[in-house]
């Protein structure tokens, strides 16, 4: 396997809103394309959707680092992380379709959990329960500490230094 391009975060700004808006729309692809609604439905549903998004995760995490993901300079999703007292928490992580598969997803989670754990603190994610990404998630150690109607509640604690 080839080594993965450099990786780089820089915080998001409003210019980014419409690269923001793909990304989404590109987390809800599958579960659309069942739906027999025109692309033009389809896209204002999106639209809607992810406006709402976009303002509660700023409302309710205003303290959030809010990333634009690149590779090679190249915008390729999005990581907004909260930095608590306790843990980090990932309130959402995306790559655009096009990218997924590269390990891009794999080396931004061992980042934050690198990080996490070298400040004694657990990485924490809230993971919809039929989101193929789950599997990454479990591969690289984190754990169901809680479930909803439609979330897992994961964690990956700091491991004990030896």
């Amino acid at each position: 396997m080839s080594q993965l391009p450099a990786i780089t975060l820089r915080p998001a700004t409003d210019a980014d809103i419409p690269l923001l808006f793909r990304i989404y729309a590109g987390t809800r692809e599958q579960e659309l394309a069942m739906l027999p609604w025109t692309p033009e439905q389809k896209h204002e549903f999106l639209a809607m959707q992810f406006h709402c998004q976009h303002t509660d995760y700023h409302q309710n995490y205003a303290q959030a680092a809010f990333d634009v993901v690149e590779c090679e300079a190249q915008p390729v999703g999005r990581l907004y992380l909260d930095r608590r007292a306790e843990s980090h928490h990932i309130i959402d992580i995306a790559i655009l379709p096009e990218h997924r598969g590269k390990g891009i997803g794999s080396r931004l989670l061992e980042d934050v959990i690198a990080e996490a754990h070298s400040l004694g603190k657990l990485v924490a994610i809230h993971v919809e329960k039929h989101n193929p990404a789950l599997r990454l998630y479990q591969r690289l150690g984190f754990i169901e500490r809680g479930s909803s109607d439609f979330h897992f509640l994961m964690e990956h604690p700091p491991q004990p230094h030896a």
